[in-house]
């Protein structure tokens, strides 16, 4: 039992009465010198919920009948209220009105205390009594004027409520209408915030300054400290002849890099050949960043605060310095390069059979592209066929296994979503010029598998060989999240066919057994998009617990060190243990630190998600903004109480809200998920195809509003669509407002695949 345990075990006893924090340390017996060691233990059960500290100032346990939970507050950024997110997994979620929630902003960390056990809605409701870790020390907003001569700072983020109020001493040279990053330097026992200005993003209405507000505030770092850029510069151009000791030397084989047009670095190349015995020998050969980013070093610490490559179409922003990233760690094509090479033999079943795991180098003969690996293997364009004939048939017998590993990951059960990616080109200004789905060809499949081959192998080498370790893990649905989803499809004649509250986890197959009944029709994109909600977030971990997705034993990232740091992580303890080094006081070492390293790299891809995703919903609505008042086809996506979402096929979304449906008054029916007329009999659903014609983009928030193409023109859509008007007429005669200022993004894509 732990110190903490102890205590805690002590303050829930029946003997236990009430003590400050001079009589706790008298009765337990503490020395003086340990008396900060206490306080902190102090401090994390209070934090935790499981203890209170009074007005008098004794600690006592918290009851049941205190009712007290612990846990995030997460805000509604149209409502004034929200939800405190328990730490405990099991509870369910709090209702907080924002009268009732003191000094705490959205993502703090709080203590609740529960006043209804349900409310009219059925929840729990209760009102925050302290925040024990702020989540907001820096505000991005845009600065209008206060009373009494003070500034205040509105925020971005809805989510917050507060302004920040502003002295002008703290203005640091920005004015009314700048959007700027204030640090908060006081919260009064009212709530009130005040700042100061840190950094001036620009205009308002600047896209530039929108984009540099969200990359801020989800604590994207974009500069590197000057002693990392010193570092990265001192790393060499090329291998020397040292560097290839004890290495497997691969450079006559014919070894070649498939990625991405417009990708600069190159984590990943594969080799395939044909064995005697039938089997196929696949290597799969990646960047070995360790011999350069070593731990401890600036380098090293920068990659592991940063924790992956930012994408965010108009720019990059790299785990690590461009030198290293594009450079002496590239699988740059005719480069000698330092890497780690899986080479796994696998039978016709798609079975590894046997592995080998080793230091290598090798020379890539080819940089290959996604768009032309498949123009090859498809024998679409003759030309790059007979340009490329020295790896045709190789690319051939690629596809070939590929297959193969696509089939044997279906027979068992992994989910597949194939949910579209966009792509979003920019011109030199950075003004989005056209938006359209990024191509998916075999090439990207092939490449998928065998990175998911690769990291397969190497994790379940990696437990077997009960090494400290950095596994990507996905957990098994709660049963309440598969209740709810089998109710969702219901209505489609769908439901689970494995019981879902039994002892034993349902098997992912069950799952992809209703995405492959729904392929093809109106309801796959809503049915596919309830289940993605209805799983648990991926994750990274120091325990093996699977992959449910995957339907994988063991998993891990292997094949990404230049831009994620797990595999960064796990390529420094696989070569440590290849070395035969891994054993006493470093083993201990990387026991105590892959907790930390996963922790770390779980938050940070969260942030980075956040972010891109921000960005691209900005881009899409600013691009938008300079197509207000035109018609498009479009695909309704979802159906709720308020409106239709629909699609357009360049993937903008966008709501056709129901109180500006003007056909019949339509009532919405949950359990068939349509949107009916009481009179006419009209209806919408899923999947319809529909005019849509945009008629309103809120920047602010990245709002796209549609109205359907009969609503806009009532009585004369048919003579209105023949009037061959400018489009600058349309709009002033339809009363739209003039389009907003388009965007800044340069074309790029990104892959939330599991391999790459």
């Amino acid at each position: 039992m732990t110190r903490k345990e102890k205590i805690y075990a002590y303050m829930t006893s029946d003997t236990y009465v009430p003590l400050r924090f001079d009589e706790l340390m008298a009765v337990l017996d503490v020395p003086a010198e340990d008396g900060d060691e206490l306080a902190v233990i102090l401090d994390e059960l209070i934090n935790s919920g499981k203890i209170l500290i009074t007005k008098k100032q004794r600690y006592m346990p918290v009851t049941r009948s205190d009712m007290i939970e612990a846990g995030v507050l997460k805000c509604n950024a149209k409502g004034y209220f929200g939800f405190l997110i328990c730490d405990d997994a099991n509870e369910a979620d709090i209702f907080i009105h924002g009268d009732n929630m003191g000094d705490a902003l959205h993502g703090d960390h709080v203590l609740v205390k529960i006043d209804r056990n349900s409310n009219d809605n059925g929840r729990r409701e209760g009102h925050i009594i302290k925040v024990t870790e702020r989540a907001n020390t820096n505000i991005i907003g845009v600065i209008s004027k206060f009373k009494d001569g003070l500034y205040r700072l509105r925020p971005d983020d809805r989510r917050i409520y507060k302004g920040v109020r502003i002295s002008p001493e703290d203005m640091g040279g920005a004015d009314v209408g700048d959007r700027v990053c204030a640090e908060i330097t006081d919260i009064s026992a009212a709530g009130k915030l005040h700042g100061r200005v840190l950094m001036l993003l620009g205009d308002s209405d600047s896209l530039k300054s929108r984009i540099e507000g969200i990359i801020l505030s989800n604590n994207i770092k974009q500069e590197f400290d000057p002693e990392t850029i010193t570092s990265a510069e001192s790393m060499p151009d090329k291998i020397t002849e040292g560097d290839l000791k004890d290495r497997t030397d691969f450079r006559d084989k014919l070894i070649f890099t498939i990625d991405g047009d417009d990708a600069r670095d190159f984590d990943d190349a594969v080799s395939l050949e044909i064995l005697e015995n039938g089997n196929y020998y696949l290597g799969v050969h990646i960047a070995d960043v360790t011999n350069y980013v070593r731990e401890g070093e600036p380098l090293d610490t920068e990659a592991f605060e940063r924790g992956t490559s930012v994408y965010l179409a108009d720019r990059v922003i790299p785990m690590l310095p461009t030198k290293l990233s594009n450079g002496i760690c590239s699988l740059n094509p005719n480069e000698d390069r330092l890497t780690l090479s899986v080479m796994m033999e696998i039978n016709q079943r798609g079975e590894v059979i046997s592995h080998s795991l080793l230091k290598s180098v090798i020379n890539s003969k080819y940089r290959m592209t996604y768009s032309k690996a498949s123009a090859i293997i498809e024998r679409t364009d003759a030309q790059l066929t007979e340009e490329y004939a020295p790896i045709v048939r190789t690319l051939d017998i690629m596809q070939e296994l590929s297959e193969i590993l696509i089939k044997k990951r279906c027979k068992r059960g992994a989910i597949d979503f194939d949910f579209p990616e966009t792509y979003i080109e920019v011109d030199e200004d950075g003004e989005p010029i056209s938006i359209g789905r990024a191509e998916r060809g075999v090439s990207h499949r092939l490449i998928e598998s065998f990175m998911l081959c690769a990291n397969e192998t190497v994790a379940e080498y990696a437990f077997w060989s009960e090494l400290p370790f950095v596994y990507r893990v996905h957990e098994a649905p709660s049963t309440d999240k598969l209740t709810a989803f089998n109710r969702f499809i219901r209505p489609f004649n769908l439901y689970i066919k494995e019981r879902i509250d039994g002892d034993e986890p349902i098997h992912p197959k069950a799952l992809q057994e209703i995405l492959d009944s729904v392929k093809g029709t109106a309801e796959e994109r809503m049915v596919s998009l309830e289940m993605l909600h209805s799983l648990m977030k991926a994750a990274y971990s120091d325990e093996n617990k699977g992959h449910f997705g995957l339907a994988a034993k063991y998993y891990c990232h292997f094949t990404s060190p230049i831009r994620r740091y797990p595999d960064l992580m796990i390529h420094r303890i696989l070569k440590e243990f290849l070395d035969g080094r891994l054993i006493d006081d470093e083993l201990r070492h990387f026991k105590a630190i892959v907790y930390e390293a996963a922790a770390k790299s779980s938050e940070r891809e969260v942030a980075a998600e956040h972010t891109e995703r921000d960005v691209d919903d900005l881009m899409k609505t600013a691009y938008m903004s300079n197509h207000i008042g035109e018609e498009f086809e479009a695909v309704i996506a979802n159906i709720t109480g308020f409106g239709m979402f629909v699609e357009l096929p360049n993937t903008v979304e966008g709501l056709i809200r129901i109180e500006n449906m003007h056909e019949d008054y339509f009532e919405f029916d949950e359990d068939a998920s349509i949107l009916r007329g009481i009179h006419s009999g009209i209806s919408y659903k899923t999947g319809d195809a529909i005019q849509a014609v945009l008629v309103n983009t809120e920047i602010e928030t990245s709002r796209i509003d549609f109205v359907l193409a009969q609503d806009m023109y009532p009585g004369i859509y048919k003579q209105f669509k023949k009037a061959e008007k400018p489009r600058e007429d349309k709009k002033k005669k339809r009363g739209m407002r003039k389009p907003g200022k388009p965007g800044h993004k340069r074309g790029r894509t990104r892959n939330y695949r599991h391999g790459k």
